[in-house]
């Protein structure tokens, strides 16, 4: 997602209003090099600490966490309000989610299976002798994670990377992002004094300031593992910091995403008034800067296609102009959504209330052309409220588009049950160019699940094998281990013969619960 931040001076940190584009005071300095490396040092001497604690210690680390944040609510939403003019109303939907997060990690720390505990004791197999063999996930150690700037209690300080990389024993630092600050060192303050209060060892959680210090973290020896929300060209520039390590480590990055949304002949027949009304308003939700904001809406020719683009269109004329995050956000959506306006075969459709006199506002852009206009121009992100409706002449016609789509995090289809070869073969593309695929819904809900995949084929994310969202997150920070032929005494309680607590196991090829 294109995200281009303000400036500040060398060495504050200024927070904003971006209501008003007004400087509201210095919450913070940017992090010199010697702070950074104090804070990984103590990150990695608390690594230890943390991978010992054992998972019910670290599950009720959490629950103490999510109260923390709980009790402290009222004022976080206030002040993220005032950092992100997102609305309160969105925020404490936000940080609902979150604490909802950190209670679901915790439960499936108790249950277990997130280990994948394997056990294969020693016996004769057609190929000799096998030693004993028992296999446990581990924690890689210090994990950095960079705030995302549109969601500042969901993918933040507090958030899914956070307690995925808590939840597996890691200590955290954080790179705050610099669009919402106060709200960076408040949470990181509330966090901070749970895992005070939990007895965590000093190093469990940090925060850092500053566009060198996140290059530094990155490239910190201490780091085991980086998890990233932002910008494509921002998150390649520090993917490639992580792999040219002298020791390369992993950079779970999430950077860019056109989640095309497609509606068949049918569908938009029967049903294209409700359709258009529901994609504008996936599109212009949290004025557009949703990283699963439907980019690419392919819409049939003819008659059905044309109304329910003139619909879209009137949903559009009818909005108010949507106050972005800060006024780079707001100068990258400008700059994008005038250059893929001025594209060959591309046109403006509708354009919401102008943006106001002052702060970052600007105004919900509809533009549109047809599949043969589809080129590398056409398909770029534009982070904000504006969105790319391509008319599609036939099926061949629509299959052929789809195939020229970069990765993405979601795919949509809307189509009716007498459609099912061409539903089958949209289906088949997403599964090949997306992370996840929506039938009859908009795709900017994100359920925290255990069952949930928030990450796709590149530029998506880094790694499609992963997901920022949901319990399966945890494995990102974790690494495979095995004891063979170890002494009962020096194997993890998970892989002894009878752990004092039932966990899910593979024992001797089958699968266990004790």
């Amino acid at each position: 997602m294109t995200d281009r931040t303000h400036s500040s001076t060398a060495t504050e940190i200024v927070s904003i209003d971006p209501r008003t584009g007004a400087t509201v005071g210095t919450v913070a300095r940017t992090t010199t090099e010697e702070q950074l490396d104090q804070r990984c040092r103590a990150a990695a001497e608390a690594a230890g600490t943390l991978a010992r604690s054992g998972r019910f210690w670290r599950a009720e680390l959490l629950r103490t966490m999510a109260a923390g944040l709980e009790e402290r609510r009222a004022d976080i939403v206030a002040v993220a309000d005032r950092e992100t003019a997102l609305g309160e109303g969105r925020l404490n939907s936000e940080l609902t989610r979150t604490c909802y997060q950190f209670q679901l990690f915790a439960e499936a720390l108790e249950e277990g299976s997130f280990l994948e505990a394997a056990i294969d004791h020693a016996a004769e197999t057609p190929m000799g002798p096998r030693p004993d063999v028992r296999r446990l996930l581990v924690p890689r150690g210090p994990v950095a994670v960079f705030g995302a700037s549109n969601f500042p209690l969901a993918f933040s300080v507090p958030g899914g990377d956070t307690v995925s990389a808590l939840a597996a024993g890691c200590p955290v630092v954080v790179k705050a992002h610099p669009s919402h600050p106060e709200t960076a060192e408040l949470c990181g303050a509330v966090l901070g004094a749970a895992a005070e209060r939990s007895g965590a060892p000093v190093g469990t959680l940090a925060l850092v300031h500053g566009q060198d210090a996140g290059a530094q973290l990155v490239q910190h020896p201490e780091i085991r593992a980086v998890g990233f929300t932002g910008s494509l060209g921002g998150g390649r520039a520090l993917f490639d910091l992580a792999a040219g390590r002298p020791d390369p480590i992993p950079f779970y990055g999430e950077l860019g995403s056109l989640n095309p949304l497609v509606v068949t002949p049918e569908a938009a027949a029967r049903r294209g008034t409700e359709i258009a009304a529901g994609i504008i308003g996936s599109v212009t939700q949290g004025a557009g800067q949703f990283c699963t904001k439907p980019g690419l809406v392919f819409l049939p020719g003819g008659p059905d296609g044309s109304a329910m683009l003139d619909a879209m269109a009137d949903q559009v004329s009818d909005r108010e102009p949507a106050i972005l995050l800060n006024d780079g956000v707001r100068q990258g959506y400008l700059r994008t959504s005038s250059a893929l306006a001025g594209e060959d075969g591309v046109r403006l459709v509708a354009e919401g209330a102008p943006p106001q006199a002052q702060g970052w506002s600007v105004p919900v852009r509809l533009l549109a052309t047809e599949t043969a206009r589809l080129g590398p121009g056409v398909l770029e992100e534009c982070f904000g409220p504006a969105t790319l409706v391509v008319t599609y002449s036939e099926p061949q016609d629509l299959l052929d588009a789809l195939r020229e789509v970069p990765g993405s995090l979601a795919t949509s289809l809307f189509a009716e049950p007498t459609e099912g070869e061409l539903a089958t073969a949209v289906s088949g593309l997403a599964q090949e160019q997306a992370g996840r695929i929506v039938f009859d819904g908009y795709p900017t809900g994100v359920a925290v699940t255990w069952a949930m995949q928030h990450g796709g084929p590149w530029p998506a994310t880094t790694d499609a094998g992963h997901t920022s969202v949901g319990v399966t997150a945890i494995r990102r920070f974790m690494r495979p281990m095995t004891w063979q032929n170890a002494p009962e005494h020096l194997l993890p309680e998970e892989l002894r013969d009878a752990p004092s607590q039932p966990v899910p196991r593979r024992v001797d090829g089958e699968l266990t619960l004790g």
